[in-house]
C-alpha cells in the first residue's frame, strides 16, 4: 500500500483512542437550595488527570441537572466537550435498548423445574415486549410464569448512575481537585413552624424547621447546605407551604434580619453537615425562640355595601412582631400550626395559617379559624341621591392612598349617594375583645369616596385607597355598633 502513496507522503498512524478517566464517587459537596424548585450544586473531586485530550467521567451527579448550567473548574485543562447520559440501567431500558438484537429466554416448567433456553430477536417495546422466536411472534407476558431473559451484555450508553462527562484537554499530568458546579430542579425546601401561645403570659413560643425534599433522583452524602429566601428565582411550583388562611402583615419591617445577605436575598447557612438520601424528606431546626410578646384578637371584614341575612364569626387572630423584643429575625414563607395551652396547662392545636416571606420588624397576624363567641352584622340601612349642593356642603374627607387625608371643593355635577351602614358586632365572652374592622370596596376606579359622618373614628395609620378601617372595642357579654356614612358618585 505505501507504494500507492505519492512521494513525500506516508500513512498516517492510527489516532489513539480517548483516555477515559472515572473522577470516583462525589467529593466535598456543598448544596445551595432556593425557594421553589432549584439548588446549585458544587462537587469538588480530586482526581488524577493524564497530559493531552481525556475524557472525564463525574457519576453521581443530580439526574435532573440543567446540563447547560455545568461549570468545571481546574488549573491547567480546557474543556473540550461535555455530555450528560441519563439513561439509567432498568430492566425497560435495556429491553428498549435491545430493539432489534436477540436474546436469550429461560423458561422453566413449574411442575418439573426442567429450564429450556430459546434465542429470540426483540421487534418491538411498546406497552409490551414482541419477540421473533425461532419465526413464531410471541409476546412476552408478565403473568407470573417462571420466564427469565438474559442479555448478551450491557449497552455502552446506558448508565448505572446519572454521569457526566466531560472532555478536557488537560496541559500536564497530575493529581489536582476538580470543581463541579451545577443548577438541578427536584430540590426544595420550605419553613415549617410551631407556636405556643400562653394567654395568662400574653406571649407565644416559636420553632421554625426547614422541610428538605429530594426529587432529584440522587443523594448527597455530607453536605454544607445553605439556604435561601427569595420569591424571584427558581422554578417555581407553587408558594404555599401548607392549608390555612393567610397572614396579614399588618406593617412591613424596617430592621435588618440576623440571616446572611446574599444580593437582595436572605440566605440561611446550616451549621452542620447534613445528608440529603435521594426521594427523602427530612426536617432540621433553625428558629427558636421564646417568650415572643403576642396578643389574642379578632378581625373581619365587608368587600362591599351590603345587609348581611345574619350574623357572622370574625376570625380569631394573633399578633406578634417579627423585630426587636419580638421574634428578631426575619421569617421565610411557611405553614404556622398553632397551639394554645387549655385551662389544665395542656397544649391544644387551635389552628394553622401561612405566612409570605416577612422582613424583620414587621407585625403579624395569624388567621387561624372562626370564633364561637365574636360576630359581626353588616345591615346597609339607607341609599340616597344627593344634590350638588349636599355634596358641596358634606364633609369632604376624602380617603387617600398612604392615609393622606385632605378636604376638597366639587366642581363637577355627576350623581352622588350617600349610602348609611350600620355594623353591629356582639361578643359572648366573660372578657372585652377589640375586633379590627375593615370595609373594603371604597375607592374603586374614579369612585371618590368620602366619610362626612362615622360613630366611631377610623384608624388613621389604616387609611387606604380601597378601605377604611376600625377598632371596635366589644364589651363583655355585650354588643357595640358602628354606623358610617359613605359619600360615592354612583
Amino acid at each position: 500500500m505505501a507504494g500507492l502513496l505519492g512521494p513525500g507522503l506516508a500513512m498516517a498512524a492510527p489516532a489513539a483512542a480517548q483516555q477515559v478517566v472515572s473522577t470516583g464517587g462525589q467529593g466535598d459537596v456543598a448544596v445551595t437550595i432556593y425557594s421553589g424548585e432549584l439548588a446549585l450544586v458544587t462537587d469538588t473531586r480530586q482526581t488524577n488527570l493524564p497530559a493531552g485530550e481525556a475524557k472525564l467521567e463525574f457519576p453521581d451527579v443530580s439526574s435532573r441537572i440543567r446540563p447547560e448550567t455545568v461549570s468545571l473548574v481546574g488549573t491547567g485543562l480546557e474543556i473540550v466537550e461535555q455530555n450528560f447520559d441519563f439513561d439509567l440501567l432498568s430492566p425497560t431500558a435495556m429491553m428498549q435498548k435491545a430493539v432489534g438484537q436477540e436474546i436469550t429466554i429461560i423458561r422453566t416448567n413449574p411442575a418439573t423445574g426442567a429450564e429450556t433456553r430459546e434465542r429470540a430477536k426483540v421487534l418491538a417495546v411498546n406497552g409490551g415486549v414482541v419477540l421473533d422466536v425461532g419465526g413464531r411472534i410471541e409476546i412476552l407476558r408478565d403473568d407470573n410464569l417462571p420466564v427469565r431473559v438474559i442479555f448478551d451484555g450491557i449497552p455502552t450508553n446506558l448508565r448505572a448512575r446519572p454521569t457526566l462527562s466531560v472532555t478536557v484537554d488537560s496541559k500536564s499530568a497530575g493529581a489536582r481537585p476538580l470543581t463541579l458546579r451545577y443548577l438541578s430542579e427536584g430540590l426544595s425546601w420550605r419553613a415549617d413552624y410551631v407556636a405556643l401561645y400562653d394567654e395568662a403570659a400574653k406571649a407565644l413560643d416559636l420553632q421554625g424547621w426547614v422541610t428538605l425534599k429530594n426529587n432529584s433522583g440522587t443523594g448527597f452524602a455530607n453536605a454544607k447546605l445553605l439556604l435561601v429566601a427569595s420569591d424571584q428565582i427558581g422554578v417555581r411550583r407553587g408558594s404555599r407551604g401548607g392549608d390555612g388562611e393567610p397572614a396579614a402583615m399588618t406593617s412591613a419591617g424596617t430592621e435588618s434580619a440576623k440571616a446572611e445577605a446574599l444580593a437582595d436575598m436572605h440566605a440561611y447557612p446550616m451549621a452542620d453537615r447534613t445528608t440529603i438520601a435521594s426521594a427523602q424528606q427530612k426536617q432540621i431546626a433553625f428558629l427558636d425562640a421564646m417568650g415572643v410578646p403576642a396578643t389574642r384578637g379578632y378581625a373581619a371584614s365587608l368587600d362591599r355595601f351590603a345587609t348581611m341575612d345574619e350574623a357572622q364569626s370574625a376570625n380569631s387572630t394573633y399578633r406578634f412582631s417579627t423585630g426587636k423584643g419580638g421574634v428578631g429575625d426575619a421569617m421565610p414563607a411557611g405553614s404556622v400550626r398553632l397551639y394554645v395551652k387549655d385551662a389544665r396547662g395542656a397544649a391544644q392545636f387551635v389552628g394553622e395559617s401561612y405566612i409570605s416571606h416577612t422582613s424583620a420588624g414587621s407585625d403579624l397576624s395569624l388567621t387561624t379559624g372562626k370564633a364561637f363567641d365574636v360576630k359581626y352584622q353588616a345591615i346597609l340601612e339607607k341609599r340616597e341621591k344627593l344634590t350638588e349642593e349636599d355634596w358641596t356642603r358634606s364633609s369632604s374627607t376624602r380617603v387617600r392612598k398612604n392615609g393622606v387625608v385632605t378636604v376638597t371643593e366639587t366642581d363637577v355635577k355627576r350623581n352622588f349617594w350617600r349610602t348609611h351602614m350600620r355594623y353591629i358586632f356582639t361578643n359572648a365572652r366573660s372578657t372585652p375583645v377589640t375586633i379590627d374592622f375593615t370595609q373594603n370596596g371604597l375607592n374603586t376606579w374614579n369612585n371618590d369616596t368620602r366619610v362626612p359622618f362615622e360613630s366611631l373614628p377610623a384608624d388613621k395609620d389604616n387609611l387606604y385607597w380601597e378601605s377604611r378601617k376600625w377598632q371596635v372595642t366589644v364589651p363583655a357579654n355585650g354588643r357595640t355598633e358602628l354606623t358610617v356614612q359613605y359619600d360615592t358618585l354612583n
